[in-house]
This record gives C-alpha cells, structure tokens and sequence, in this order.
C-alpha cells in the first residue's frame, strides 16, 4: 500500500536551507529559513527571480537573527508566509499578492502564537510551526514536535483574523520513530479534505539547535475527522522540510519536496515524489 518512488527532479541554484515551496504555472515558489526573499523559480526557462520580504533583505541571515520563514501558503489571490515562533524575531505572517509577488501586509503573530503555547502547555521555546494550509475558514498550523515535550501538534485556527477575534483547537499527533527518534512535523499542504504532511526524524530536542537526520516520512489527515489515514517512510537520510501538490489522478498523487540541508550553501535541490493511492 502507497508504493512509492522519490527522485531529484531539478536543483536552483540561488537558493539556501529551503524550507517551504508551493508549485503554481510550471512555476516552483520557495522560502528559505535563513533569507527574507521570496523566490520564484520558472522551471521552463530556469530562471529565478527574488522578490523581497523585508526592508533591506538578505540571504544567509545568522541564525539569532533569522525571521526564520518556515510555512507558505496561498487562498484566495493571496500568498502567506509565516516565522515558525521558535523565538520572538520569528512571529511575522508577511502577506503577499500571488500575482506580483509584492507585501501587501506584515503582521506580528506573536499573540496567537503565545496563545497556542500557552493553550497546549508548551514550554518557552517549544512552539515551531513548521507547516500552515488554510481552508475555508480554518487555518491549520503545525508544531514540530522536536522541543523537549515532543509535542506534534495541528492547531485548527477558527475566527475573523490570526491578530485579535481567533479561537484554537488542538490535536496532538504520535508518529512512528525512525531509527529509535520520533519523528516530528516540517511541512502540510491541503488536497481537498486531505492534510498530506512531512516529518522527519532528526537528534535533538531543540527547535533551535539541529541534530544528525535520521529519515523522513509522508502521512495524511482528514480535516473532517482530524485523525491520521497513513504514514509511510520515503527517505533514511534527508531532512524534507517543503511540501507541494505537483499533479494528481485516480491512482497517484505527486508532490514536488525541498530539504533544508542546514548549510550556507545556495543550491535547492527539488525531489518529486510519486504516492500510490
């Protein structure tokens, strides 16, 4: 069940520790979680513009300075980018027009983020929302669960804004272990109900600190339900953190996949990954 095949499909050179993709118009958008660029890549004439998110941006931010963008999402015209929360330099939620790639808003989350900590009983410095999808008029942000507590968690985000009138569920996840680590959430894309999410398995039980990579895995959820349909294993030795529907028919589904290699180095690699049904 879920057979599978993974490959490098293509590398962009000009991109550092990607942490998050969308795929739209033959068109790969990344976010990297050292950079305050948002980059396009155009896979037919393989070129790659950067659009930028901050005042006077940059690439290879140090690491206690880094906003850290973690999450991509887009709905309705709109693309989102989210800090992961691991520190108080990481809460913005930068707003994007999906067509030109500008900031139209930059929103400090800090707020909801101290109200998800605080509601599911993390300790300081155990939030790290790694993914974020949005459907209709539910958000669903997901915490990494490589702090101390472990905590794997999707919180569903229900009201009128993410800043002031929101209201929080949680649900908190145990996912398998590879090679005696559990592993724990790093990206979420929505395909109709399904939630599809990565995890990986890495030594360390800090959101700040990274440790030796022990595997990635793939899995769903059923926004109905809120429970997981399957997880399945897809790599012993690479630290998936990007996640985005590629193409779907009755019987398969793709995903195009980035990895953060923890390195100063500006190259991406894009895996696709072909699931079974």
């Amino acid at each position: 069940m879920h057979k599978f095949t993974l490959e490098i499909l293509f590398q962009i050179i000009g991109i550092g520790s990607a942490s998050g993709l969308m795929f739209k118009n033959n068109q790969v958008l990344v976010v990297g979680d050292n950079s305050s660029y948002f980059y396009e890549y155009n896979i037919a004439t393989k070129t790659l513009e950067r659009h930028p998110l901050t005042e006077n941006p940059s690439e290879n931010i140090a690491k206690k300075d880094k906003p850290d963008f973690e999450a991509v999402t887009e709905f309705e015209g709109k693309i989102y980018i989210f800090g992961s929360g691991s520190t108080e330099k990481r809460t913005k939620m930068m707003q994007l027009d999906a067509k030109t790639k500008t900031v139209e808003a930059t929103t400090d989350l800090s707020d909801l983020y101290l109200s998800m900590q605080t509601f599911a009983e993390l300790p300081e410095g155990d939030l790290n929302i790694e993914g974020v999808a949005r459907k209709d008029n539910e958000w669903f942000f997901f915490n990494r669960g490589n702090g101390a507590k472990g905590k794997n968690i999707v919180f569903t985000v229900q009201g009128k804004n993410l800043t002031e009138e929101f209201n929080i569920i949680t649900n908190e996840y145990k996912l398998p272990k590879l090679k005696g680590i559990r592993a724990s959430f790093t990206d979420a894309v929505l395909v109709g109900d399904i939630l599809y999410f990565l995890a990986t398995a890495e030594n360390t039980d800090s959101t700040y600190n990274d440790g030796e990579v022990l595997g990635s895995l793939i899995g769903s959820i059923d926004t109905k339900t809120m429970k997981i349909g399957f997880t399945k294993k897809i790599t012993n030795t690479h630290k998936f953190e990007g996640l985005t529907l590629y193409k779907e028919t009755e019987k398969e589904i793709s995903f195009l996949l980035c990895e953060d290699k923890d390195t100063e180095e500006l190259k991406a690699d894009i895996f696709l990954l072909n699931l079974k049904k």
